[in-house]
């Protein structure tokens, strides 16, 4: 059985940046109230017009990481796009990437798991590695969120949190097997599905045609929705349990961890999960305060900024840990 290491990491954020009180302009809200229980303090948000789309953004990361991951573009052999805003209804992003970046006739797979996106597509591609039936993978998340939110007061809850942008990551076959991702857990638990949702478009509730009929412009059905409170409490929860249970499975301790990059769902919840693991502020990587939650993006983009400032080195013991809608979550224990 072979072994998957990351070989390149790179990331693309729009240059469009929107702060706390830019949002405080056009809704009731404040700068305080935002980063007391967000943490974040701005977002980048894509121009309409300035060509950015999910597939662009995460076609930008893709050519950095595959840049230093020093393998050849036609070395590629399968392409992993996570993203829960598509830049169509169908076909999703992933053939999209193969066509732009002029790829060989690979295969594409989009993975659909929101928050948890990239720690599924690199499980994925760990797992296509490891039997041998791949040699370089391209793991993409990105999102465009802004144009799909709710900008108004009704809509403050949840419109502040998320920002756009793209990360993404070459995995490659690995003969040595004292590095690279040791092991991958996943999990989900859908009877909480629509404690974090959007509705609409949707075959089973509300598709576009009943949206134009309608015309209703009350319906909410096609912004998203959470409850808050309810998300952070299983959301800690899980955490925990998926990074112990990822440590145990290889026989490591908390100790062990040089670095834990957690998807930045909130601030809170990171030093939540910080303070009960006892990490120090070396041990665990948040950019949140400048992104925003970037959902499938903000794991690429965090591991990569992280590696880029010099803070994740050969050895370490690098832990990625991702909760959301679904809820999903899961896992990834990497030696560097």
């Amino acid at each position: 059985m072979y072994h998957a290491k990351i070989s390149g990491l790179g990331y693309y954020v729009p240059e469009n940046v929107v702060t706390n009180d830019d949002l405080s302009k056009i809704m009731d809200t404040n700068d305080a109230w935002i980063q007391e229980r967000t943490g974040i303090k701005e977002r980048r948000h894509v121009v309409r017009g300035d060509g950015n789309t999910t597939t662009s953004m995460g076609v930008k990361a893709a050519e950095i990481a595959i840049e230093r991951s020093g393998v050849a573009r036609e070395d590629i052999d399968f392409i992993i796009f996570a993203t829960l805003s598509p830049d169509y209804y169908f076909p999703g992003p992933g053939v999209l990437v193969q066509r732009d970046l002029g790829l060989r006739t690979v295969g594409a797979l989009d993975v659909r798991n929101q928050c948890s996106g990239f720690v599924y597509a690199v499980s994925i591609a760990d797992q296509y590695i490891k039997t041998g039936m791949y040699k370089n993978i391209l793991v993409i998340g990105s999102e465009l969120h802004s144009y799909g939110l709710d900008m108004t007061d009704r809509g403050r809850g949840v419109s502040v949190i998320f920002g756009d942008g793209a990360g993404a990551a070459v995995i490659s076959r690995e003969e040595d097997l004292t590095q690279g991702i040791l092991s991958t857990h996943l999990h989900s638990e859908g009877q909480h599905a629509e404690e974090l949702v959007l509705i609409a478009p949707g075959m089973g509730k509300r598709w576009v045609s009943d949206i134009l009929k309608d015309n209703d412009p009350n319906d909410e059905s096609y912004f998203p929705y959470m409850n808050g409170q309810f998300v952070f409490k299983n959301a800690v929860v899980r955490f925990s349990e998926v990074i112990n249970e990822g440590l145990q499975a290889n026989n490591l301790s908390v100790s062990d961890i040089s670095m834990l990059i957690p998807h930045q769902a909130n601030l809170r919840i990171s030093q939540f999960i910080q303070a009960k693991f006892k990490l120090s502020d070396e041990q665990v990587y948040n950019n949140i305060q400048k992104f925003g939650n970037t959902t499938a993006a903000s794991i690429p983009i965090a591991l990569t900024e992280a590696w880029e400032q010099g803070k994740i080195k050969k050895g370490d013991l690098v832990v990625l840990a991702a909760f959301g809608s679904g809820f999903t979550w899961g896992s990834v224990i990497i030696r560097w």
